[in-house]
């Protein structure tokens, strides 16, 4: 039996419906059972149980029986905190393999808070002795269109120069962690994550006018500028904001590059930025 915690996430909504496919068992745990009952279907397969990162208890009921768990919470302030109380609960219950959902500068001395978090994560994970597979992609793809109402004005605003990214679709994430639950081979390693291309802010804006048929101009802002910017205009949190400008200024401070790490796991190509943004065009052509 698989569990899944953050089966409501992108990525975890992913290796759910993975995971579907492939017929395995498999047990999604949401705060909302009932929500996310109603977003999979009646008929599906899968066990849908309901628990709360912040109540042990309720953890340690939704991993009876259960052998692997694919750990992927929504960052946030008390993320150490919260993936720290369900690696205890499943250690209790006799869970051998977790894999982790990370970031690729998870270190003590990173200069991403959140990064930062993950560290600590990782570093409790491996004192349980549990087999830990640590997955460290690196910009969801499926975030993007969260820019798509400023892209179909005709900007892409950030702070990042023309540092390239790395790009990644959590589809290719989701399939990554399927074989590395469903392979023992493949369990207890590190694996970094990266689309096929590197794309800097200036590039992403060319390809978003080239797909639309509409100018889109990249705006690079000071970090300052661009944080009051997200408090403002996309109404993020202070934590939040602080941790989209660190994550650009650590592209800067230490360029990202592809690796092959998909088409090695999966035996096919990783999917690209330009199919993903093809795919949803009308996100980014739509108007308010």
């Amino acid at each position: 039996m698989i569990t899944i915690i953050g089966a409501t996430g992108a990525t975890g909504s992913a290796l759910l419906q993975r995971l579907i496919e492939l017929e395995v068992p498999c047990r999604a745990v949401s705060r909302t059972p009932d929500n996310l009952r109603a977003a999979i279907g009646a008929n599906t397969p899968v066990e849908i149980v309901g628990a709360d990162a912040a109540d042990p208890q309720t953890l340690r009921d939704a991993f009876e029986g259960s052998t692997q768990l694919f750990l992927a919470m929504a960052n946030s302030p008390r993320q150490a905190e919260l993936e720290t109380n369900v690696i205890d609960a499943a250690a209790h219950r006799g869970v051998r393999h977790v894999v982790k959902l990370s970031a690729p500068a998870a270190e003590p001395t990173s200069p991403v808070a959140i990064s930062r978090s993950h560290w600590q994560v990782e570093e409790h994970l491996a004192a349980t002795g549990m087999t830990a597979t640590l997955l460290r992609p690196y910009a969801f793809m499926q975030k993007l269109p969260l820019n798509a109402p400023a892209i179909a004005r005709g900007v892409l605003i950030g702070a990042m120069r023309d540092a390239p990214c790395n790009y990644i679709d959590v589809r290719d994430i989701a399939d990554v962690a399927a074989e590395t639950l469903l392979r023992p081979g493949l369990a207890g390693a590190t694996y970094t994550l990266t689309g096929p291309q590197a794309f800097s802010h200036p590039e992403l804006a060319r390809l978003l006018s080239e797909l639309t048929c509409r100018p889109v101009r990249y705006i690079d802002l000071p970090p300052s500028e661009f944080y009051s910017h997200l408090l403002t205009n996309a109404h993020m949190p202070p934590w939040l904001a602080d941790h989209v400008v660190e994550i650009q200024q650590l592209a800067i401070a230490r360029p990202e590059s592809p690796n092959n790490t998909i088409e090695t796991i999966l035996g096919r190509p990783a999917r690209t930025l330009p199919a993903f943004l093809s795919e949803h065009l009308h996100a980014f052509t739509q108007t308010a």
